[in-house]
């Protein structure tokens, strides 16, 4: 491996996204050439590099992905392919120069290299002697100047066949010999090269050109594009590169708008980080937003590390381990004694006046409910802190409270600090939480800001529970929370849930609260999916007050609802007949669920605490003595 790779040995990279989707943003026309810009408009294309350097990327590339002969012949500019070149490198140089001026840390510049935009032989007419020389002349252009000058490295990147992508490396490799290369190809929908070459045909071959990377860009989308990775990391044991498009593109109103979400794109990010990628950035459609959620998520996963010292000559770290579960809190000792546990949820209200949620948490402690959960802005609302309401709740009515916490809106300085002012405060039980996207919310502009999600949040709380900060530094007495999770055993890519739920326990979580639980088959086999890394698993039930409700559970928020649900509560016809049999239907969940779960999560919809309250009489009538 080259040099400058080997910086990067056994971390994840993270490169920038589309130029041309940002060029074309900023109204550039399509049938304008793009490269040529680095010439007529470099303030335009310097801007672009520094929105993705300010996002996250470690890695830029040069606007030359059509800076070869072939393409710029169509805009009668093949004679300025090395000036092109040079400029692109410049730019990019200039960009990565200015913010290692402004803060500590740099960046590399990538020289782009994209296909020639015609077929080479056997299919066309050009040879592969004259493409490997409109390779060679782009990559002289880009790497003139010299070290500090040109790029610091080479990307071969979307070729649709393999016989070309070859070309491109043969070239790079005899113009710029010590100059690391990136090749990646780009696949159909079957994971295989535009030329019918198998994924991991392709690696193999691309190795063997002389690649020191290689992988995959482009494409349909992210989901491909992992199918391609994967196939090829059984071929090569090079570094994996992955880059693609941020989905496929839809016409609206006369403009290719591609669709994936930040979000989406973050998802992938892991997914990508957990198939042995170490170089993820983005193509077509994606933007610095989106390299800024992939930024986030190679952050959380680089929580979920298990702190090692640096050098073997470092201290060993003293870790101060929390009380045995049954010791820390009444929910802790439920969950270790392997009773049945009763929890009823209050959300925080929209303002400051809580006496409606305390009142009901007095009159619910007054029924035997071990604990009230306490959901944080759920459907990313603006409402009072969760950890403001439960240490209310605690103080004035002294039953014991299950703090939700998200990452949506902290960075991981401000979940330490909240974490630890929350076990100072006498806050004991702890829900990990990814949290909901702002777009969700009254405020979709709002900034999210998902340094970790739910699993690296599990690995910080563990972390804290044993008197470490993330950095591995000892801080004192540990926090001693109650660690749980969530479930959700009806969500449509379930073997994703499977593998998220798996890395939570493994992470620490001791005991997980599902989604509302309506199709029991589904609850039955995500118990069954999950006999081999099992923890006490609490199952959340959800009365319903209406059709109109059971219908914004299906259809806005995605819950599992069986047909005959749906019938029994469109049989009703009045408000009261529905509530009732909302009731009924949620008695019936929760005894048919009991022997499979070891506790119930109630929700009380619209702050109807008597219907929760019902539902916990006559099911469980021993925790309602007191009534």
């Amino acid at each position: 491996m080259s040099r400058l790779l080997s910086l990067f040995a056994n971390r994840t990279v993270l490169c920038d996204g589309a130029m041309g989707t940002a060029l074309y943003g900023r109204g550039v026309f399509l049938n304008k050439c793009f490269d040529e810009l680095n010439l007529t408009q470099p303030e335009l294309v310097r801007s672009v590099h520094e929105e993705y350097l300010q996002a996250g990327a470690e890695i830029i590339e040069t606007n030359t992905f059509g800076a070869n002969s072939f393409r710029l012949h169509r805009f009668g500019l093949q004679d300025q392919a090395r000036a092109i070149n040079q400029a692109g490198a410049r730019l990019a140089r200039e960009a990565v120069t200015q913010l290692a001026d402004k803060q500590a840390g740099s960046a590399f510049v990538a020289g782009s290299v994209g296909p020639l935009g015609i077929h080479l032989e056997p299919l066309g007419k050009i040879a592969l002697e004259e493409a490997r020389a409109a390779f060679a002349d782009q990559v002289e252009g880009l790497i003139a100047g010299g070290p500090g000058v040109g790029v610091d490295m080479l990307i071969v990147e979307t070729m649709p066949a393999i016989n070309e992508a070859e070309q491109a490396i043969y070239a790079a490799k005899q113009v710029a010999p010590d100059v690391p290369l990136l090749a990646m190809v780009t696949v159909d929908e079957d994971a295989n090269c535009l030329d019918g070459t198998p994924a991991e045909v392709a690696a193999a071959r691309l190795a063997a050109a002389g690649a020191d990377a290689i992988g995959c860009n482009c494409s349909t989308g992210p989901a491909t594009v992992l199918t391609a990775i994967e196939r090829m990391r059984g071929a090569t044991e090079l570094p994996l590169v992955a880059m693609p498009n941020a989905g496929m593109p839809r016409n609206v109103d006369g403009r290719n708008i591609y669709l994936c979400s930040p979000e989406y794109m973050a998802s992938f990010a892991r997914k990508f980080v957990r198939a042995g990628v170490q170089f993820i950035g983005g193509c077509c459609g994606t933007t610095p937003n989106h390299i800024r959620a992939m930024k986030s998520a190679i952050r959380a996963m680089d929580a979920q590390q298990t702190y090692t010292p640096r050098h073997s000559s470092a201290p060993i770290v003293t870790e101060t381990p929390p009380a045995p579960l049954g010791e820390r809190s009444k929910i802790g000792s439920l969950v270790a004694s392997g009773e049945f546990i009763t929890l009823v949820e209050i959300v925080p209200p929209r303002g400051i006046d809580c006496s409606k949620e305390i009142d009901g948490a007095r009159m619910l402690a007054g029924t035997g409910i071990h604990a009230i959960n306490i959901p944080d802005s759920p459907r990313a609302s603006a409402r009072m802190s969760a950890q403001s309401l439960c240490l209310q709740i605690q103080q004035q009515t002294g039953v014991e409270t299950v703090l939700h916490y998200t990452c949506r809106d902290r960075n991981l300085l401000s979940i330490q600090s909240d974490l630890l002012g929350a076990s100072s405060l006498g806050l004991r039980n702890i829900l990990c939480l990814t949290g909901d996207p702002p777009k969700l919310g009254n405020y979709p502009d709002a900034t999210a800001v998902f340094d970790v999600d739910a699993i690296g949040l599990v690995n910080v709380v563990n972390r804290l529970n044993h008197g470490l900060d993330i950095g591995g530094n000892p801080i004192g007495a540990s926090t001693g929370f109650t660690l749980g999770v969530a479930a959700n055993p009806g969500v449509p890519d379930i073997e994703n849930e499977i593998r998220r739920f798996a890395y939570k326990v493994e992470a620490g979580g001791e005991y997980a609260i599902t989604q509302p639980v309506f199709d029991l088959r589904l609850l039955e086999i995500f118990l069954k999916r999950v006999e081999g890394f099992r923890i006490p698993v609490i199952a959340g039930i959800w009365p319903l007050t209406s059709l109109r409700n059971a219908e914004f559970m299906k259809n806005d928020l995605r819950v599992s609802m069986p047909d005959e649900i749906m019938a029994r509560m469109a049989a009703v016809d009045t408000p009261e007949a529905a509530r009732a049999e909302g009731i009924r239907i949620a008695q019936e969940m929760l005894s048919a669920a009991r022997p499979m779960v070891q506790g119930v999560q109630v929700s009380a919809p619209f702050g109807r605490y008597a219907l929760a309250i019902e539902v916990v009489r006559q099911v469980l009538p021993m925790t309602t003595a007191a009534l």
